[in-house]
């Protein structure tokens, strides 16, 4: 089979493990620098090129796409998936995973638990606004920030409006701007489940290891193996189901009333390797395997 990695380079790690145990399995690969693609859009003639070469000729791709660009990238992937080209990740599904609300509103609306969630452009219904949320501290978010960037924990009513007017000052594409119920039990502590193919593969805790009550690895936190009970590990699996992916990090917080769903990630890195000794890699391109030859699926979201 004909591979081709969409990646930012060979040099990243996801990257050279997708490529060395599609290698040993007998696949061809090609890493794509989706960001020098060009396409092209006539009637009835859709293509993409890579240094001349068009990329109709293979069998399936990876998508992994960076959140900054998500735009581009998952243009390139829709230009792909309409000359009928196999992706393991669908455009639209990454797309939807990258916007924090929309997330929050299909994972809601499917039945999975996620952090009291409120959102609006005005700073003046703060009160009411962190009254629905149980009061303060509160958890200010950027719908498209990403790795902990865009995140503020306003530890007062008088903080949570400064944030708020300081975000939608210098908020200029008009992303929503999100605030969500701080859980004290989970305060700098969260779980990374490793999706594939509707099963989950890996998973690790990741604790701050300082006052930050950001847990990211990106941001210095520190992953540990951990065991998933039966609710988290289903409720993992049901949070990549609602937003369409095959691959997917799942990240979630324990608290008093069960997990709750913070984010699911459309290009998760692979670092939960090193932390867990799990190979991810390899479910992915037996997914690939067994799902290319059935052509892409209809999503199922319809959002």
């Amino acid at each position: 089979m004909k591979i081709a990695i969409l990646s930012n380079g060979p040099g990243n790690y996801s990257t050279k493990r997708l490529k060395e145990v599609a290698l040993a399995r007998g696949h061809e690969v090609t890493i794509i620098k989706y960001k020098e693609c060009y396409a092209s859009i006539e009637k009835n003639n859709p293509t993409v090129s890579y240094k001349g070469e068009d990329l109709s000729k293979f069998d399936a791709i990876i998508p992994r796409i960076a959140s900054y660009m998500t735009r581009y990238g998952t243009a390139i992937v829709r230009q792909l998936e309409m000359q009928g080209v196999y992706t393991i990740s669908s455009s639209i599904a990454i797309n939807r995973s990258r916007d924090k609300l929309r997330s929050m509103q299909l994972l809601a609306k499917a039945g999975v638990g996620v952090p009291k969630t409120v959102f609006s452009r005005n700073s003046a219904d703060i009160d009411d606004l962190i009254d629905k949320l149980g009061g303060t501290p509160v958890i200010i978010k950027l719908a498209r920030g990403t790795h902990g960037n865009g995140v503020v924990l306003a530890e007062t009513k008088k903080a949570a409006k400064s944030v708020l007017q300081a975000f939608y000052l210098t908020n200029e594409d008009g992303t929503n701007i999100l605030l969500q119920e701080f859980v004290k039990e989970s305060a700098g502590t969260d779980i990374r489940a490793f999706v594939v193919g509707g099963r989950v593969v890996a998973s690790m805790k990741r604790q701050s290891l300082d006052d930050d009550f950001r847990s990211n690895l990106h941001k210095g936190g520190e992953g540990t193996v951990i065991k998933l009970t039966e609710e988290e590990r289903k409720m993992a699996i049901k949070a990549a189901r609602a937003m369409g992916l095959n691959v997917a990090g799942v990240d979630m917080m324990r608290s008093e009333r069960g997990p709750l769903i913070l984010e699911v990630n459309a290009s998760p890195g692979f670092g939960i390797e090193k932390v867990t000794g799990r190979d991810v890699a390899t479910p992915i391109i037996e997914y690939v395997e067994l799902n290319a030859k059935r052509r892409n699926k209809k999503d199922k979201v319809g959002a």
